[in-house]
């Protein structure tokens, strides 16, 4: 079954403000007509504590569906920090044996250097991944499209792709990002649909500006579709980051939850 969650990326848009106010976030995403949710570990702060977590989930009656981890990753192995935060991240989902860990790499500045730092990434990345799955935890990794991003075109892919673990770590496509970076979306999809376990859905103008979902160029239905025919059974995960997040990221995520009712529940019940 497809089931449908919410990123806390919108709410990043703003700046620092809803950090700390998850149960905030929950509250509007259940209201948008989501069944999960995807929080980045630095909205936590309180809700570190897997029981408040579960309080606070069950309250807006919703799953944990993804705990996305951002780090670094620019060394040959993990550093000292990254490895703690990283096991930090891993015993607390111990305790949601369900919820999938995103990892996702922080983009730098630019793209020197390219095949030492994609070694290094995949390198950090295949440890975590297989730290986690001992502990029974599935994981998926999130390639970025920033200009300083090391994984952003179709021959970055390639490289990703041959060089995750794939007995541990899974792949975790984003319509936006893959078409930011040169791609259709759907071809992506198809080439690499094996490793597929998490989706990310955001929206794009011809011109590579963010949109808000349903006004840019991502065919959403065609690629549901898709997803559907070739039996997938997992979350697809909203993340809008057009500009609108910025002063009403409340607003936008319940006109998106509006969209996701209207145009993509109906292909997931017929």
């Amino acid at each position: 079954m497809i089931k449908l969650a919410c990123e806390t990326y919108t709410w990043q848009m703003p700046g620092e403000q809803y950090k700390g106010k998850l149960e905030h976030i929950m509250e509007i995403s259940s209201a948008a007509g989501f069944a999960g949710i995807e929080p980045e570990t630095s909205f936590f702060q309180h809700l570190e504590d897997p029981v408040k977590m579960k309080e606070a989930l069950d309250r807006y009656d919703l799953s944990l569906a993804v705990l996305c981890y951002v780090e670094d990753w620019l060394e040959p192995q993990e550093t000292q920090e990254e490895r703690h935060r990283a096991d930090q991240w891993i015993k607390f989902l111990v305790h949601f044996p369900e919820t999938i860990l995103l990892t996702v790499q922080m983009p730098q500045d630019n793209r020197d250097q390219l095949e030492m730092r994609q070694r290094h990434m995949i390198s950090c990345v295949n440890d975590i991944s297989r730290r986690a799955k001992e502990r029974g935890i599935t994981c998926s990794n999130h390639p970025n499209s920033p200009a300083g991003s090391v994984f952003r075109t179709a021959s970055d892919y390639e490289i990703l792709m041959s060089g995750l673990d794939a007995e541990a770590c899974g792949y975790c496509p984003d319509v936006g990002h893959i078409a930011k970076g040169g791609m259709d979306p759907l071809d992506t999809l198809k080439a690499y649909r094996s490793q597929i376990n998490l989706l990310h859905y955001k929206d794009m103008h011809e011109g590579g500006s963010w949109a808000e979902t349903g006004q840019g160029m991502i065919d959403f239905l065609s690629i549901t579709q898709y997803m559907i025919d070739t039996n997938y059974e997992g979350w697809i995960v909203m993340e809008d980051e057009c500009d609108a997040a910025i002063s009403d990221p409340d607003g936008l995520t319940l006109r998106d939850g509006q969209y996701i009712q209207q145009h993509i529940q109906p292909l997931l019940v017929t």
